[in-house]
């Protein structure tokens, strides 16, 4: 039974904190579900960390579903909530319902999720009208990363949080039901947290929202580089995948892989004289197995 609205509703009534994570793959996401996390976002952060993209504006709504497939394929119980690529939303509250439905219908999520408040306010009032739940997304918005002059804290005076708090409300009364609260300062994500009945899911937003999300290639440290401020790699595993890929390189290069224990071998009634045989002749006359040889190689195993 996959985790609904109502669940992450009544985690906040509670005063149980939700985890949320990202992928983009079915290995990933199977290991997220068997962990137990609540949430499995599809984010349109692929763009960078599965694509190797500079932004999430190349994205495309193909590639989300496509991605988001394979993620809920390899779930059972978490909602697994697909990012609305850029453009896939603004243009119209007609091309945001299309696009959402086909996130749902195609791509199997439960939800999607959005950036943006006032702006986008029409759109999330028709695609919760046409059935789809909508997670939304204040503060640092990635898809308005030209806009806002790079990836840097958000909402600092009092006129930004003002209207943060506004478009935190207004998101909630056209019937969102999460809100993810990204690169703003604590105390004001204090706030919005406590004004809110729904729940708040913070990246970068301090320790009072009722939950985290983090990506998986910052929180598993996938990728060489400094991580952001906000991330915690609770995982050095590209240092280790790393180390065994040049360890399975040395294994093939000294010849110690593969052993007997990893290779096949024929029946041992088979007679395999015959192979000896055709490889000690085939070499004498300098040639390549040919028909001939194939039919040999099947006389023999006849």
């Amino acid at each position: 039974m996959r985790i609904t609205v109502r669940d992450l509703v009544e985690m906040k009534r509670n005063g149980q904190r939700i985890a949320m994570v990202t992928a983009y793959d079915y290995p990933l996401a199977r290991l997220l579900d068997e962990a137990g996390i609540p949430i499995v976002l599809v984010g349109d952060s692929l763009g960078m960390t599965a694509l190797g993209y500079e932004t999430t504006l190349p994205v495309t709504l193909e590639e989300m579903i496509h991605h988001t497939r394979a993620v809920v394929r390899g779930t059972q119980r978490a909602m697994v909530v697909a990012d609305m690529p850029f453009m896939s939303y603004q243009v119209s509250s007609e091309d945001a319902v299309r696009n959402a439905g086909r996130l749902i219908q195609e791509g199997g999520a439960q939800a999607v999720k959005l950036e943006g408040g006032r702006t986008v306010i029409e759109q999330v009032r028709k695609i919760i009208a046409a059935g789809i739940p909508v997670m939304g997304h204040l503060g640092l918005l990635p898809q308005s990363v030209h806009q806002i002059g790079g990836f840097r804290v958000q909402v600092r005076t009092r006129e930004q949080i003002q209207r943060l708090i506004e478009d935190a409300l207004l998101l909630q009364e056209a019937g969102a039901f999460s809100l993810v609260l990204e690169g703003i300062p604590a105390p004001v994500a204090r706030v919005v947290t406590e004004l809110l009945e729904i729940p708040t899911i913070g990246i970068g937003a301090g320790p009072h929202c009722d939950g985290q999300v983090q990506v998986i290639a910052d929180l598993l440290h996938l990728l060489p580089g400094p991580l952001p401020r906000h991330a915690r790699p609770f995982l050095e595993a590209g240092e280790l995948i790393r180390d065994a890929l040049a360890r399975y390189a040395e294994a093939v290069r000294s010849g110690e892989f593969p052993t007997a224990a990893e290779s096949f071998q024929l029946p041992k009634d088979v007679d395999t004289t015959w192979l000896d045989d055709l490889a000690t002749r085939l070499a004498g006359q300098g040639q390549d197995p040919g028909r001939e040889g194939q039919e040999d190689a099947r006389r023999g195993a006849d």
